[in-house]
């Protein structure tokens, strides 16, 4: 330190002006004076000071988490790539499985960034400290930058820091704080953070409720076609190319769910990037997985990885998806999965129970109520506008119950049977060469027929 440089403490709050050095000694200035209490930063703007990373309190700590299972360890003024290598080295020799989030919060971890984010598996956007050893006119820009950086890549990225500073006192945000917290969310950050608001505020809970209203809030009205589609997507890894390309189905077909099945959470994470509206429900192996992917924007995850092949994997997806309630019988879906090793694959779905196949005469989607009929006397019984006739075949004697019907399926099979030609002239929609469809469909039940597949659903089913 010289004469002339300046000390700042707690986020800057104190400010103290170097006035002269000795060996062990500084003799400041205050500049601005306020209350001094325990275990508040100290920070030196533009000095870059030559001091251990990991301290033999760091080390412990370290190896306390190990003990506990945790799943991140958030390292605090990481400067360069080496500083988090060291961590990572520290949890490889124990084999933990534990992510790394560096916090930058420094001009020389904002210089070195690119690297930083290759070592580590989340990045932690400090504004208190950051704010501090740069000019705080910079610090909304940098924010961008390193949600921008983050986004592009896949990792997660935690905005924190002075979010909603005034509810420490106050139990109501400011209207800046409000909007400083929708911008986060906009730039595109996974996560929002608290710290003294909750650590030591007098309105803990509440700003935990005002900061999840305006995520809400926000979300709800995102420009998620903007954001699946931005030109400035780089494919660099078949993963990648999928993930944008299950994102433009589901934008497309507006489906109610991505079902991704990942054995990393990195298919999810990629998928997640692109901003899609449908939830993504990640399928994982096992409890760690899951943990891990709640810090991924619009990630649900869930166990579910068990199978070895393909389509048990998918099926399994699916089924535990049904059981969290996440989805239900007649949502549409788009699956993808990264199995390795494999094909990775991309699948639309219609989640629901087929109850029959066949041949479709036409290419509408009829819902009715089923009617089993084996006479023309039945039918005249039975059928009301819109019902499904169901038939072993058909004559000329059903004719005046078809006109009636919304579709017709028909056990008898063939383009040139009399059920086909009659739909085709009366243009009522038919599925043909339904292999024991009387003993198999429930009379009354309703169902959902989509022509263009020749399925047969239980319920009512959107299919698109």
């Amino acid at each position: 330190l010289k004469k002339g440089n300046i000390i700042l403490i707690a986020d800057g709050a104190i400010k103290l002006k170097v006035m002269e050095t000795k060996e062990k000694e500084i003799s400041c200035l205050v500049v601005n004076g306020g209350i001094l209490s325990n275990r508040k930063g100290v920070n030196i703007p533009g000095i870059s000071l030559d001091l251990p990373f990991l301290t033999e309190k760091d080390i412990q700590d370290i190896n306390f988490g190990i003990e506990q299972g945790v799943d991140f360890i958030a390292a605090s003024f990481v400067r360069r790539p080496e500083d988090a290598l060291m961590i990572r080295r520290m949890l490889e020799s124990k084999k933990a499985n534990i992510d790394i989030i560096a916090k930058i919060e420094n001009a020389e971890g904002v210089q070195k960034l690119n690297d930083i984010i290759k070592v580590v598996d989340g990045i932690m956007i400090a504004r208190g400290d950051l704010g501090v050893e740069i000019p705080c006119e910079e610090v909304p820009l940098i924010q961008k930058r390193i949600i921008a950086k983050c986004n592009k890549v896949g990792k997660p990225v935690i905005t924190a820091t002075q979010m909603l500073e005034s509810m420490i006192d106050s139990p109501r945000p400011t209207r800046a704080e409000a909007s400083d917290v929708a911008n986060a969310i906009i730039d595109g950050s996974d996560a929002i953070m608290l710290s003294g608001e909750t650590a030591s505020g007098k309105y803990p809970v509440e700003a935990v409720q005002f900061m999840a209203g305006i995520a809400r809030r926000v979300e709800d009205s995102l420009d998620y076609g903007r954001c699946s589609h931005g030109s400035d997507a780089e494919f660099y890894t078949v993963t990648d190319a999928i993930a944008h390309a299950t994102c433009t189905i589901a934008a497309d077909l507006k489906a109610s769910a991505i079902i991704t099945a990942t054995k990393s959470g990195f298919t999810a994470r990629m998928v997640s990037k692109y901003r899609p509206k449908a939830p993504i429900i990640a399928a994982c192996p096992d409890e760690s997985i899951c943990r891990k992917l709640t810090l991924v924007w619009g990630v649900k995850p869930i166990v579910g990885y068990t199978k070895n092949s393909t389509d048990k994997i998918i099926e399994e997806a699916i089924e535990r998806s049904l059981e969290a309630g996440l989805i239900k019988n007649g949502d549409l879906v788009v699956l993808t999965a990264g199995i390795p090793y494999k094909t990775n694959l991309i699948k639309v779905s219609i989640i629901g129970e087929v109850l029959a196949r066949g041949t479709g005469i036409g290419s509408s989607i009829v819902t009715g109520k089923i009617r089993i009929c084996r006479t023309p006397e039945e039918a005249k019984k039975k059928i009301q506008p819109g019902d499904i006739l169901v038939v072993r075949s058909t004559d000329k004697d059903y004719i005046p119950f078809i006109k009636k019907a919304g579709a017709i399926i028909a056990e008898e099979g063939g383009l040139t049977s009399h059920t086909a030609i009659t739909s085709l002239n009366l243009k009522i929609p038919a599925l043909v060469g339904v292999d024991g469809a009387l003993e198999i469909l429930d009379d009354g039940s309703t169902a959902t027929i989509d022509l263009i597949r020749g399925l047969v659903y239980k319920g009512i089913i959107t299919v698109r």
